[in-house]
C-alpha cells in the first residue's frame, strides 16, 4: 500500500532524513518510534503528501505521490488519506457532526449524504448523544474519536496519526489503541502511526525503530 524508497529531507545545512526505505502492506498497522529528534514526524509527513521529500519517491496504491502537482495532491489526499493529530484540530464553532462532515463537503458529498455517513461513524464510534456537542463541551477522549470520525468520512486507504494518544490520559489511550485496530478489522484500512507509547508500537503490525534520520530496525508483529 505505501512505499518510500530512498528518502531524503534537508532543512538548509541539516539533513533530517537519510535514505529512508519502507514498506507497508495493506490492511496492516505500522508504528514508527524512536526518541525525539529521530525524524519520525517528517517521514509521517512526507509519507502522508503533507510534505516533499528533498530526494526519493513515495507510493501510495501503486501511485507515485511525490510526482503530483499541489492542486493534485490536495485532491488525492482528500480521497485517499485521513490524519489523526495528536492535537484534533476541531474546529470550536461547529458541533462534533459539523466537524466531521467537513472532508465530505470539500469532496462534494451532498450534505444529506455527508450527515447521515458522519453520524454512522460518530454512532460506531460510542458518540451517538454527542453529535449536537461542540468541542469545549466534550472530554479529551471524545474529542479525539471525533477527528477520528473526521478522517474515515471520505473512506480513506490509509491513516496517517502522529502521536494520536499523547494528550489522553491511560483509561483513554487504551480505548484509542484498541479502537485503531478494530477499525482496520472492520474497514480494511492501513494505519501509519508515529508513537512514543511502546505498548502502541509492540501491538502493531509492523514496528519501526528511527534513530537520527534513518530506520535501523524493522519487526513484525
Amino acid at each position: 500500500m505505501i512505499s518510500g524508497e530512498q528518502i531524503t529531507k534537508t532543512f538548509g545545512h541539516l539533513q533530517v532524513l537519510k535514505g529512508i526505505d519502507i514498506r507497508i502492506p495493506e490492511g496492516k498497522i505500522a508504528s514508527i518510534a524512536g526518541a525525539s529528534g529521530a525524524g519520525k514526524t517528517t517521514l509521517l509527513q512526507i509519507l502522508g503528501t503533507l510534505s516533499r521529500p528533498t530526494s526519493g519517491k513515495v507510493f501510495i496504491d501503486g501511485k507515485e505521490v511525490s510526482r503530483l502537482s499541489e492542486k493534485e495532491l490536495s485532491q488525492f489526499r482528500n480521497q485517499h488519506i485521513g490524519f489523526v493529530f495528536q492535537f484534533h484540530h476541531l474546529l470550536p464553532e461547529f458541533t462534533a457532526l459539523e466537524n466531521v462532515c467537513i472532508p465530505a463537503y470539500i469532496r462534494r458529498l451532498p450534505k444529506a449524504k455527508a450527515e447521515a455517513k458522519a453520524g454512522e461513524l460518530l454512532s460506531f464510534l460510542g458518540l451517538a448523544d454527542r453529535m449536537s456537542h461542540k468541542p469545549d463541551e466534550l472530554s479529551g477522549g471524545e474529542q479525539q474519536r471525533v477527528s477520528v470520525a473526521r478522517a474515515l468520512i471520505n473512506d480513506p486507504k490509509v491513516i496517517f496519526a502522529d502521536e494520536p494518544s499523547g494528550n489522553l490520559d491511560s483509561k483513554n489511550k487504551q480505548e484509542l489503541h484498541s479502537l485503531f485496530f478494530t477499525l482496520r478489522d472492520t474497514f480494511r484500512q492501513t494505519f501509519v502511526i508515529v508513537t512514543h507509547d511502546v505498548r502502541l508500537a509492540e501491538m502493531s503490525d509492523i514496528r519501526y525503530e528511527m534513530s537520527d534520520g534513518k530506520i535501523i530496525g524493522k519487526w513484525n508483529g
